[in-house]
């Protein structure tokens, strides 16, 4: 009899080890089914490559690093948080979900590691990197979709009271991408600026010798968003994207002047940045008015869609 009851218990043993992958699938069957990453230890995670960096770093690792670069941490948290889904947005579709490196640049995205992050916040580190990490955790995995794709979801610190649309600084239309009045942003430090040159540092700059009364006869031909979008000059033409990289201004919102008692050439600039997405500054005030990162996103890019991503399925 004794030796029946241990034939049964293991057998039963058996039945159950056989059993246990069976159930293991059929419960990650239905955790896909919720649209929820699952974290295990051999979890689907994304690893960002940033040029310079030795080693590949964690997506959510990352994106600390990066609203920690791009955005002042004093802003309001529900900024942070907007900075946040935009920065990761833009750094998986950038990567494409993290099989190609990324700049630490403000052509992509600036990065700061833990040791820089320490070095520019010296004893306000803990508190600073207490607040940052909170705005990734709380929007931890959330992109921003349109059509159920990533989109370009680019950003700027201060516009020039409008956000300049994807048409209007590339000439290829995004839906998400239009011009948005975003006035609060005449609030920022960043909002106004001048800069000098004589003459004859001025021509130095140039391709072309520039007269005195060439300033009188120059065009300027402006956008929907009063940015300038073409600086004519005789047969000699540059857009104003080339003429912001050329001169090294703040945006393309720009008038220029010259004053010939002093022999001066002043260019008055509006606003920091290529003008297109969400405006940081603007974010800011919008959070300051009780808006939620939510809010906030879906003003600054139009029609889309914030879902939290399955890396499981990348």
């Amino acid at each position: 009899m004794k030796n029946w009851i241990m034939i049964i218990a293991v057998i039963c043993l058996i039945g159950a080890l056989y059993m246990m992958p069976v159930a293991f699938s059929e419960r990650r069957i239905d955790d896909h089914s919720n649209n929820s990453p699952q974290k295990t230890e051999n979890a689907c995670e994304i690893f960002i490559e940033v040029e310079g960096q030795k080693e590949k770093i964690p997506l959510e690792t990352y994106i600390v690093g990066v609203v920690a670069a791009e955005m002042p941490v004093s802003f309001n948290k529900e900024a942070l948080k907007a900075q946040a889904i935009a920065a990761r947005t833009y750094a998986l579709k950038t990567t494409n979900y993290g099989k190609k490196a990324i700049a630490p640049t403000v052509a992509r995205q600036v990065y700061y590691n833990q040791e820089q992050r320490k070095a520019n916040w010296t004893s306000n580190f803990p508190g600073n990197e207490k607040k940052i990490v909170e705005a990734i955790m709380e929007t931890e995995g959330q992109v921003l979709l349109y059509n159920n794709e990533l989109i370009t979801a680019m950003f700027h610190s201060t516009s020039n009271g409008k956000t300049e649309s994807a048409y209007g600084y590339s000439g290829n239309d995004l839906p998400y991408l239009q011009s948005v009045a975003s006035m609060s942003d005449q609030a920022s430090p960043k909002f106004a600026t001048i800069k000098e040159w004589t003459l004859t540092e001025w021509n130095a700059l140039w391709p072309v010798k520039w007269q005195a009364n060439d300033f009188n006869r120059m065009q300027v031909f402006l956008n929907d968003s009063e940015r300038v979008e073409r600086l004519q000059l005789g047969k000699n033409g540059w857009s104003g994207r080339e003429v912001r990289t050329l001169l090294q201004l703040p945006s393309t919102d720009f008038k220029i002047s010259y004053n010939k008692n002093t022999d001066k050439v002043q260019v008055a600039t509006k606003g920091y940045g290529h003008g297109v997405g969400m405006s940081q500054y603007g974010a800011d005030a919008m959070a300051r008015e009780g808006k939620s990162a939510s809010e906030i996103l879906h003003y600054y890019y139009q029609q889309i869609e914030i879902k939290k991503i399955d890396a499981c399925l990348k």
